[in-house]
C-alpha cells in the first residue's frame, strides 16, 4: 500500500484495527460510518493537496473520479471505459482518471458491488441528496469512531510526508493547473472533465429545480415560464446527455418528457427560442437515439417498443403549434405564438416588427421535421420566409435587424452580426449544407453576404491590428461602430465551415473547387478567432464580457489594409495589445455563452491546429474557477467577469448545458464524433443529419436578378 493512499486499506483490515484500539462503540461501527469517515478523510486530504496549488479551487469542484459513473461504464460498456461519443469512439482503459480518481475508485471497491447496477447509475458520488442536512461525519454519535479511525490511519502514515512518492507521476490537479503541454495532454481525460462539469450542473438542477424552466443555482430555486413548464432546460440538455452517454440522466429526462411535458398550454412563447431550443432539442434527441443506439441506451427505445418515437411525437405536436406563427400576410413569422390557440402574435415592441435573425433561423428545424414526417407544409412555410427577405433587395447581402410580418419589409437600417442579426447569416450556409449542397441559392446568398461583411464591417484595431466585425447602426452609408457582441464570435467557425464544407482544410484544398477566395476566407476566420480569444484574455476572470468595444482608426481602415496582430497575448497587465480592447462597465457580465468555444470547435476540426484546443481548455478552466456555485449548486452566469471574486447573477442558462459544455465536449473528442461532413448543427448546438431532398421537396423560389451590389434590377 502506498503510504499516501489510506484508501488502499481493505475494509476488514480497517475494522480489525478499530477492534484493537477502540471502544465497543467503535467495534460496532457500521459500514456506513466507515464510508462516511473515509469520505471525510478524503475531503481533508483534498484540502491539504489544495494548499500546494497556486490558486483557490472552487468549494464544489467536481469529483472527477466519480466511482458510480465508473460502475456505470463497467455495466454499460463491457470491460473497458469507453470514451463517450459516436461510432468508432476511442477506448480509455485508465481506471484512475480524474481528480483522486484512483482513490475514489478504491473506496468504491470497498463498499460497492460492481456486479450490480447502482440505484442511480451516474449519480455524483460527492454530494448527498440534500446539502442542508448535517454532514454525517459531524453527527455526535459518530464523532468518536471517526476520530479514532483518523488517528489510526495517521499513525500508520496514511497522510505521508513531503518526500513520499505519489501513486501516479501525473499531477492530480493537472486539469486545472494546466501544467500539461499540448504534446502530453490527454484529451480524452479533459473531455471527461467536461462530462463531470455537466453532471454537476444537471444534478444541481435535478436536485433543486427539476421540471422548472429556469434554475437559480445560488438561491437553489426554480421558476416556470409557463403554467406547467416548457421543459426548457430538460429538453435543451437532452441531446448533450445522450452524446455523453449519461444513461440514468437521459432516463430521468425522458420520463419527465413522457409524463409531464405538454405543449397544450395557453401560453405565449417566442417563436424563435422555442423552435431552436425545444423543437431542435427533440429532433436532435430523435436523431441521436436512432443513429447511435449504443449511446445512453434505454429499453423503451427498442424498435417497436411503446414510446419508440416519443421525441418525434412531441416534436410534431410542438411544430404543429409553432407553424401558426407563419400565418401572417407576408409569410414572415410573428415574433410569438400562443401554443394552445395555434395563433401567431406580433412583437410587443419595435412597432410589431419581428427580429430578422429570428425569422430566418427556423429553417433547419422545420425542414428536418418535414423530411421526417413527409409534411411538406413545414418546408414550404419556412422556405417562403427566405424568398420574402431576399426580395427586399438589400445592398451587398447585409440585412437590417427588424422585419415586419405584415408586409415583409425591413424596419430601420441597423445592420450588425450581433443580436437580432447573427443567425440569419449562419443559416444561409447551413441550409446549403443540410440538403447536401442541393440548394445553391443559399450558398450564393452566403457568398454575397460575406463579401458585404468584408466591404462594410471588417476593419482593424489600433495599435495592434486585430481584425474585428463592427456594426452600422444607421445604415451602410453612415459611421461604423467598433462594437462586437460576444454573439459575433460564431463567425470564425461558420466562415471556416463554409470554406471547406465540413472537410478538413487539408482535404478541402485537394478539391478542384478550392480557390483563392477559400484561402482568404480561412485567413479571415483565423484572424477573427484570435480576436474573440482576446476578449477572454482581456478580462480578469478569463471569461469574455457580453460586449466588447475596440479602438480603431478614424476613418476605419478598409479590409484590404495591411495588419499584423501579435501571434500571442502577452500576459503582462500593461501589454500593448490590451489598448485595443475596451469593455464598458455595463457590459462586463458573462452569460456562459457558447459562441467562442463553438468556433474553437470548428477551427480545431477544420485546421487541426492544437492551439484551438488549448485555448478551449484554458477557457474551460476559467469557467470552473469562477462560475462554480458552493454547496453543490452547479454553475452560474456572472454579473461582472472582470472582477475576482466574480459576483454571480444566480442563473444557469439552458444553453450552458445545450451548447457551451457540448462544444467543449466535442472540442476534446475524436473527429468522428459528429463529423462535420455528415451533420449540420443548429444555432442551439442541436445536431441534425444532412440529407437529400428527394422527390417531395425542392427549392420553391428563385432569386431576382441583381446588380453588382446586390440591388434588384427592375
Amino acid at each position: 500500500m502506498n503510504v499516501r493512499d489510506p484508501f488502499g486499506l481493505h475494509r476488514k483490515s480497517a475494522l480489525s484495527i478499530l477492534r484493537t484500539t477502540a471502544s465497543q462503540a467503535a467495534v460496532d461501527l457500521t459500514e456506513r460510518a466507515v464510508e462516511a469517515s473515509i469520505h471525510a478523510i478524503e475531503k481533508s486530504k483534498q484540502a491539504v493537496d489544495e494548499l500546494d496549488m497556486s490558486f483557490s479551487v472552487p468549494k464544489n469542484v467536481p469529483s472527477f473520479g466519480n466511482p458510480q459513473r465508473l460502475a456505470e461504464d463497467r455495466v454499460w460498456g463491457n470491460t473497458a471505459v469507453t470514451s463517450r461519443g459516436g461510432k468508432g469512439a476511442s477506448t480509455n482503459t485508465n481506471k484512475n482518471a480524474g481528480i483522486l480518481g484512483g482513490v475514489q475508485d478504491r473506496v468504491n471497491n470497498l463498499f460497492d458491488d460492481r456486479n450490480t447496477l447502482p440505484m442511480y447509475k451516474d449519480k455524483p458520488y460527492a454530494y448527498p441528496a440534500s446539502h442542508r442536512a448535517r454532514p454525517i461525519w459531524r453527527r455526535k454519535r459518530l464523532l468518536i469512531p471517526v476520530l479514532l479511525l483518523i488517528f489510526v490511519l495517521y499513525y500508520l502514515g496514511a497522510f505521508g510526508s513531503n518526500h513520499d512518492t505519489p501513486v501516479s507521476s501525473a499531477p492530480v490537479w493537472a486539469w486545472l493547473t494546466g501544467s500539461e503541454s499540448a504534446s502530453t495532454a490527454d484529451w480524452s481525460e479533459r473531455r471527461e472533465r467536461v462530462v463531470e462539469a455537466f453532471t454537476l450542473s444537471w444534478d444541481a438542477y435535478e436536485r433543486y429545480a427539476m421540471g422548472y424552466d429556469e434554475f437559480h443555482p445560488v438561491s437553489k430555486k426554480g421558476h416556470q415560464m409557463a403554467p406547467q413548464g416548457m421543459g426548457w432546460i430538460i429538453v435543451d440538455a437532452l441531446d448533450t446527455m445522450i452524446l455523453m452517454n449519461l444513461t440514468s440522466r437521459v432516463a430521468t429526462a425522458r420520463q419527465w418528457i413522457s409524463t409531464s411535458l405538454s405543449y397544450d398550454q395557453d401560453q405565449d412563447v417566442s417563436t424563435f427560442e422555442t423552435t431552436i431550443r425545444m423543437l431542435g432539442g427533440l429532433l436532435s434527441a430523435h436523431y441521436l437515439s436512432n443513429e447511435f443506439p449504443e449511446l445512453a441506451p434505454l429499453a423503451d427505445d427498442d424498435p417497436g417498443a411503446p414510446g419508440e418515437d416519443l421525441y418525434l411525437e412531441k416534436a410534431k405536436d410542438l411544430a404543429d403549434r409553432l407553424v401558426a406563427a407563419f400565418d401572417s400576410p407576408s409569410g414572415v413569422p410573428y415574433a410569438s405564438v400562443n401554443l394552445a390557440k395555434y395563433e401567431g402574435l406580433p412583437a410587443h415592441d419595435e412597432g410589431g416588427a419581428s427580429s430578422t435573425a429570428e425569422t430566418t433561423t427556423l429553417q433547419l428545424e422545420f425542414k428536418y421535421i418535414a423530411k421526417l414526417t413527409g409534411e411538406k407544409y413545414f418546408w414550404d412555410k419556412a422556405e417562403k420566409v427566405m424568398e420574402v427577405v431576399d426580395n427586399n433587395g438589400v445592398q451587398d447581402g447585409l440585412v437590417p435587424i427588424f422585419i415586419y410580418a405584415t408586409d415583409g419589409t425591413f424596419r430601420g437600417q441597423n445592420i450588425r452580426l450581433g443580436s437580432r442579426g447573427d443567425s440569419y447569416y449562419e443559416y444561409l450556409i447551413k441550409q446549403y449544407l443540410q440538403t447536401n449542397k442541393q440548394e445553391p441559392v443559399y450558398l450564393e446568398m452566403w457568398d454575397e453576404s460575406l463579401r458585404g461583411v468584408r466591404k462594410h464591417l471588417v476593419t482593424y484595431t489600433e495599435p495592434s491590428g486585430f481584425t474585428i466585425i463592427g456594426e452600422r447602426p444607421d445604415g451602410l452609408k453612415n459611421a461604423l461602430s467598433p462594437k462586437m457582441d460576444h454573439l459575433v464570435c460564431f463567425m470564425p467557425g461558420t466562415i471556416a465551415l463554409a470554406a471547406t464544407g465540413g472537410l478538413t482544410e487539408a482535404e478541402a484544398k485537394k478539391q478542384p473547387t478550392w480557390t483563392k477566395k477559400n484561402e482568404a476566407d480561412m485567413q479571415l476566420a483565423r484572424e477573427l478567432m484570435q480576436t474573440c480569444w482576446g476578449m477572454y484574455k482581456w478580462m480578469a476572470t478569463g471569461l469574455a464580457a457580453e460586449i466588447t468595444y475596440f479602438n480603431i482608426a478614424d476613418p476605419p481602415l478598409p479590409e484590404s489594409a495591411p495588419h499584423n496582430p501579435p501571434a500571442k497575448f502577452d500576459e503582462d497587465p500593461e501589454a500593448e495589445w490590451r489598448k485595443d480592447y475596451n469593455v464598458h462597465g455595463m457590459d462586463t457580465h458573462n452569460l456562459q455563452r457558447p459562441e467562442t468555444v463553438e468556433s474553437l470547435f470548428y477551427m480545431w476540426r477544420i485546421t487541426g491546429d492544437v492551439k484551438y484546443r488549448e485555448w478551449g481548455w484554458e477557457m474551460f478552466k476559467s469557467f470552473m474557477n469562477h462560475t462554480a456555485v458552493p454547496d453543490g449548486g452547479g454553475f452560474s452566469s456572472l454579473s461582472n467577469a472582470n472582477k475576482i471574486p466574480a459576483p454571480m447573477r444566480d442563473n444557469m442558462e439552458s444553453f450552458w448545458l445545450a451548447e457551451t459544455l457540448k462544444y467543449f465536449y466535442l472540442l476534446f473528442s475524436p473527429n468522428d464524433v459528429l463529423p462535420l461532413d455528415k451533420v449540420v448543427i443548429n444555432t442551439e448546438a442541436h445536431a441534425f443529419p444532412r440529407f437529400d431532398m428527394g422527390q417531395l421537396f425542392s427549392t420553391g423560389w428563385k432569386r431576382k436578378p441583381r446588380d453588382s451590389e446586390g440591388n434588384i434590377i427592375a
